[in-house]
């Protein structure tokens, strides 16, 4: 049974066990259970850390997927549902459709794998509403703030756009969303949430600290 006592408590199956990513239906909206386990793994470490406000909200983007696909989702734990799954773009020289070269380097227009904790809003003068992320995993993401890697709206980032041009556009290596969906997205996402960028890295996967 959820136990809602201790709001985003991850030890929400009771002694049966119960199948999280199975009740949460993942399968049919295109996220693979080991990418939800993973996410489960660094999300229940964030936690023990102190280091989430917010951790009945999780949100994961798997670059592993076409760009084509919507491959952010947004899950509740405490309502246990899924609240938005929606497209998200890479970096310009991560891949075109599909996403395969990752940096924590400035200047490089990639996007970052791994952990994150979400901040506050930002207003950009070119992007608009935006959302300040901070990497935690030292050699993969923690560069992220002074890249000013945010999250964002961008008209490259719709079905429209993969209509005219066959995929997504590329973002400078922001996880940039469909311009409708970035307010209720930062709304629910912001203040100490965890965010998790996904791809099937060795490197990352054999070094990460938050999943090793």
């Amino acid at each position: 049974m959820i136990n809602n006592a201790n709001s985003g408590d991850l030890h929400l199956v009771d002694e049966a066990n119960r199948d999280i990513y199975s009740v949460l239906n993942l399968s049919a909206f295109g996220l693979s259970n080991e990418v939800f386990q993973l996410a489960l793994k660094g999300l229940n470490k964030l936690k023990e850390a102190g280091q989430l406000e917010n951790s009945s909200v999780l949100t994961i983007v798997d670059f592993s997927q076409s760009s084509n696909n919507k491959r952010l989702y947004v899950i509740d734990f405490n309502k246990m549902t899924v609240l938005f799954n929606t497209l998200v773009a890479h970096g310009r020289n991560t891949g075109e459709e599909f996403a395969h070269d990752f940096s924590n380097k400035a200047g490089t227009l990639k996007s970052s794998l791994g952990f994150y904790v979400t901040k506050n809003q930002a207003l950009g003068s070119q992007v608009g509403l935006s959302l300040i992320i901070q990497g935690v995993e030292k050699g993969f993401n923690d560069n992220a703030v002074n890249r000013e890697i945010i999250m964002h709206g961008a008209d490259y980032a719709t079905e429209d756009f993969i209509k005219k041009n066959g995929c997504l556009g590329r973002s400078y290596g922001c996880p940039s969303v469909p311009p409708d969906m970035i307010k209720p997205v930062i709304q629910t996402i912001e203040k100490g949430s965890c965010l998790f960028i996904y791809y099937p890295d060795n490197n990352y996967l054999l070094h990460s600290s938050l999943l090793n």
